[in-house]
């Protein structure tokens, strides 16, 4: 994503050097559409530079932090001695990500998605959620329900929400289900015990998957999976609900899965 106004000063800049000068380096901002700031000598590294090219390359990605701005003669003045490793390495790595929010952003709503358009739906989401990458990694965790505050209609957050779901790889994911069980039989409470048991896998659950199975409410139970991924924990908790089914029904008793909470 790439912004059509100004860089703050004291902001980090992720930017391509352009050009090298024995005075200093310029460089073109990446995420500000038309922008190029000037890297003094003296603000390129610490202590005293012979050869400013010992220290960048033409054509290098660098991160700087903007120092002054003169929008009047359209400067930037920037230092990339300011910026420590551990904040270079984030912001690199937030740049990256908003690239891949992009992408995903052309994939959820065409390649020929007009200027207008993407201002539309990436406005809409940056108000409810810090960068575009943040709201797509949400939605491909909670769902829908992560955009339920976002100012889209139904399809377009459909779109971001499949998309995110097939492309955003997070390191674990938690989801919830219910499943109501019934038995009418005398010993109905062993046989639902039995039938809990079997909803948590009597042990016999992958390695990466944690599943956990909680009293809400006669005749509520919840249903909770932590995966590596949305796939893998959205199956896990249907194969918990159905396994539950199949142990319940052997005593003439019912399994109803739902995914949200019944109102009290």
């Amino acid at each position: 994503m790439q912004y059509t106004g100004w860089p703050e000063p004291g902001e980090l800049v992720v930017g391509k050097v352009d050009d090298i000068e024995n005075f200093g380096v310029f460089i073109n901002l990446e995420e500000y559409k038309g922008k190029r700031g000037l890297a003094h000598v003296s603000e390129v590294a610490s202590g005293w530079i012979k050869n400013v090219r010992d220290h960048v390359t033409e054509g290098s990605t660098v991160v700087a932090k903007v120092l002054e701005i003169d929008e009047g003669s359209q400067q930037i003045d920037l230092s990339i001695k300011d910026v420590n490793e551990h904040q270079r390495k984030e912001k690199i790595q937030e740049w990256k990500n908003e690239q891949k929010a992009d992408a995903w952003m052309a994939i959820a709503f065409g390649e020929d998605l007009s200027d207008d358009r993407y201002r539309e739906v990436v406005t809409a989401l940056l108000a409810e959620f810090e960068t575009l990458y943040d709201a797509f990694e949400k939605a491909a965790i909670h769902g829908i329900e992560a955009l339920e505050d976002v100012d889209l209609d139904d399809d377009d957050v459909a779109a971001v929400v499949e998309t995110a779901r097939e492309n955003v790889s997070v390191p674990y994911v938690t989801v919830s289900g219910y499943v109501d069980i019934r038995c009418p039989s005398g010993d109905g409470v062993d046989a639902i015990r039995d039938a809990l048991d079997a909803a948590a896998g009597n042990g016999n659950l992958p390695d990466e998957v944690e599943l956990s199975v909680s009293y809400v409410g006669a005749p509520e139970y919840r249903l909770r999976v932590r995966a590596p991924d949305y796939k893998t924990a959205e199956a896990e908790l249907e194969e918990s609900a159905e396994r539950a089914r199949a142990a319940i029904a052997s005593d003439d008793g019912t399994a109803d899965y739902h995914r949200e909470r019944h109102e009290e």
